[in-house]
């Protein structure tokens, strides 16, 4: 049965994978994010009844309008899978105030306030919401110069356990995702915009030797057809992991 879904943070990456593929399958969706040209652009991909929907996630108001238009275009929410994320990269030491923020605004507040913005329409509809987590946050050791990132993360990890205490009605799943870039075009993923590369070719290394890197990317299908299953099951799976086999020797 068609469900109806909300996808926040639609408009690249992993978010704009996953809103299409929603489409694709049969869904209604409303794909979410600030980038209207984009998203207006994966609506055309999703289908002809895909709603392309401006919101910032780190603003509240923006957040709250977004989902009841949603709501309103789509005659209800089913599900919400919230895919937005931000990964700062740079020494803890040298990190300020206005970078935390914004990871901690995008990575976590962002998701709770349209998670809490959502939660009657999907009480009334019995439904799911998924969010993207990470490796770094629950599988390995803290990795070097990802401190804002893992600690976001970590916090989001929490989010989740916690409104799952408080709404046992709503299927809440946590999917923790591995190394992944992505779809092609806009879907590709442009986690690493913005990073020193400098740096980046600093701690790369020391995430190689540490085992946090396998050396290989997981196909995108393998994460859309992990979210099929926790949507179709009523998020039976509270937490699922998606990551990619090491790179063979050869």
């Amino acid at each position: 049965m068609p469900l109806k879904v909300v996808v926040v943070g639609a408009s690249s990456g992993l978010g704009r994978c996953i809103g299409v593929d929603r489409g694709r399958r049969g869904d209604q969706v409303a794909l979410l994010a600030r980038r209207r040209d984009r998203l207006v652009d994966a609506a055309k991909e999703a289908g002809p009844d895909a709603l392309a929907i401006t919101c910032d996630v780190t603003d509240e108001s923006s957040c709250r309008a977004a989902i009841e238009e949603a709501a309103a275009g789509m005659g209800g929410i089913d599900a919400v899978v919230y895919s937005t994320g931000i990964g700062p990269l740079g020494p803890i030491a040298e990190l300020g105030a206005d970078v935390w923020r914004r990871a901690f605004d995008t990575n976590v507040v962002g998701a709770a306030v349209v998670t809490s913005a959502a939660l009657p329409y999907l009480a009334e509809s019995g439904g799911v919401a998924a969010y993207l987590s990470s490796v770094s946050a629950s599988l390995t050791p803290p990795w070097p110069g990802f401190g804002a990132y893992t600690v976001s993360k970590a916090a989001l990890d929490k989010l989740v356990e916690s409104l799952r205490a408080e709404h046992p009605s709503i299927g809440f799943t946590r999917i923790v995702v591995g190394d992944c870039a992505g779809g092609e075009g806009d879907g590709t993923t442009e986690f690493p915009t913005g990073w020193d590369m400098d740096y980046a070719a600093e701690v790369m290394p020391l995430w190689m030797e540490r085992g946090y890197l396998t050396g290989t990317l997981m196909d995108v299908e393998e994460l859309l057809a992990i979210v099929d299953i926790v949507l179709g099951r009523n998020a039976t799976i509270p937490s699922v992991t998606v990551t990619p086999r090491a790179a063979r020797v050869t």
